[in-house]
């Protein structure tokens, strides 16, 4: 529990769930020698990581040998994260594929070329052919990677633009 909780997680919490999961009441004072145990058990040099005690309960956290190694890797995924501009543009490609640049600009109403580029770098976007329209433009579509990352096997399972996108109201109409 201690390990799949997102912050510190108090003796309590864990006697609670502990106590629904045998039907019967676990002494907090046998959780506090568990953890003791495994707080022990995780000082040695074989892990990277350690329990602490903070706020009020306890966390398994990094151990400061390796504060510099995950920063420079915490720095590098931030930078591979997509800015709001380039979610939109996934988006719009997403749910109108295949579509050229110049649709998605007309749809978000400014240009898409960074945003575009840095999709296909990214590899979430590929190239998917040409349009017979004017100028023969290229027509974009989300990749395999699309899929994997977004832990989705097909597009249909995209949730259906109504579901996310509020109607709009009528003139006269209440909203709802």
């Amino acid at each position: 529990m201690i390990f799949c909780s997102p912050s510190p997680i108090k003796v309590s919490d864990i006697a609670s769930s502990m106590g629904e999961m045998f039907d019967t009441s676990v002494p907090e004072e046998d959780i506090e020698q568990a953890i003791k145990d495994l707080t022990a058990k995780y000082e040695s040099e074989e892990f990277s990581f350690q329990i602490i005690h903070a706020g009020g309960g306890f966390q398994f956290m990094t151990k400061p040998a390796y504060q510099s190694s995950i920063g420079i890797y915490l720095k590098q995924q931030s930078k591979k994260r997509l800015s709001n501009s380039a979610l939109e543009t996934l988006s719009i490609i997403a749910y109108k594929q295949p579509v050229t640049k110049g649709e998605v600009e007309q749809i978000r109403g400014v240009n898409c070329d960074y945003s575009v580029s840095k999709l296909l770098d990214k590899g979430l976007i590929e190239i998917k052919g040409k349009s017979d329209g004017v100028g023969r433009p290229i027509l974009y579509g989300t990749s395999e990677f699309f899929m994997e990352y977004f832990g989705i096997n097909e597009i249909s399972e995209l949730p259906a633009l109504k579901d996310i996108v509020p109607e709009e109201n009528s003139i006269g109409e209440e909203p709802a």
